[in-house]
């Protein structure tokens, strides 16, 4: 192996990590930050009907009405809308002091560990026998560089 091409595997090894660490790391806080989302409408919560406006990949938009008599569409959708479908009713919890933030009523933040808990699984089933094969083709490499130098 030349050093031109360690340094090049050595390069892709980091970078793999790099992004592999970064990819987990995401993960994790994506939770943390449901479970935050969570906490705010347990802390302050509201309960309404809610009609399911649209279903895109990205969202899922609602429209609900608070005791107060004002209409509300969370721009960023609601939270956990797994199954809905657009002209459905169904019930939502929101924050009374910020009613943007709404998610279906009974569901949690533990439902995103099943998707996180995979990707980071994959992730690393991925990168984890790339680097352990970077990594013994760098020391095969290294033993034959030092049985070739003369002593």
């Amino acid at each position: 192996m030349s050093p031109r091409s360690e340094k090049l595997l050595r390069i892709g090894v980091r970078v793999l990590v790099g992004v592999a660490a970064v990819l987990t790391l995401l993960c994790v806080t994506l939770f943390f930050a449901a479970v935050r989302n969570d906490s705010a409408i347990s802390d302050h919560r509201g309960l309404a009907d809610a009609e399911v406006l649209s279903v895109s990949f990205d969202r899922t938009l609602i429209r609900f009405v608070t005791p107060d008599g004002v209409a509300h569409t969370p721009s960023l959708g609601v939270l956990y809308p797994e199954g809905l479908e657009a002209g459905q009713l169904v019930r939502v919890e929101y924050n009374t002091e910020d009613p943007e933030l709404a998610r279906v009523a009974g569901r949690s933040a533990s439902l995103t560990l099943l998707p996180l808990g995979t990707t980071i699984l994959f992730t690393w089933l991925v990168v984890g026998p790339a680097w352990w094969f970077a990594r013994r083709l760098l020391r095969r490499a290294a033993e034959a560089k030092s049985e070739s130098e003369p002593a």
